[in-house]
């Protein structure tokens, strides 16, 4: 029976093409369905033998790791900036994004307050 290995939906295709090149130097059988016409259906990388699972996953996370390890190295390991950091370097920014959001939270749920207190 089939076993879904790795989803493709919202992955670069660079990477998709280097997981596709990693199960078949493993030799690991496996097809791929896509995300059909209109982009509802599960674009994946399926196995056909359910016991190259273990195999597969381990391969699969090897895989990742070495990418994450790679893209921290391209980034520099930047650290995430603090709300704190981010409202101390760009004030104005951050009372505009705030502002906005409140305008939105309040758009969104005025209705019903007018309506519950009637």
């Amino acid at each position: 029976m089939a076993k879904l290995l790795f989803k493709l939906n919202g992955v670069p295709d660079d990477e998709a093409d280097d997981i596709r090149c990693l199960l078949e130097e493993a030799g690991i059988e496996c097809y791929e369905t896509t995300a059909g016409n209109w982009g509802v259906s599960l674009a994946a990388i399926w196995l056909s033998d359910e016991s190259q699972l273990d195999r597969a996953q381990l391969l699969l996370e090897e895989y990742q790791h070495a990418r994450q390890f790679s893209a921290q190295e391209q980034n520099g390991d930047q650290p995430v900036e603090s709300f704190l950091q981010r409202f101390l370097k760009y004030p104005t920014q951050v009372l505009a994004y705030c502002l906005l959001a409140l305008a939105i939270l309040y758009i969104s749920i005025a209705p019903f307050i007018t309506a519950w207190s009637s």
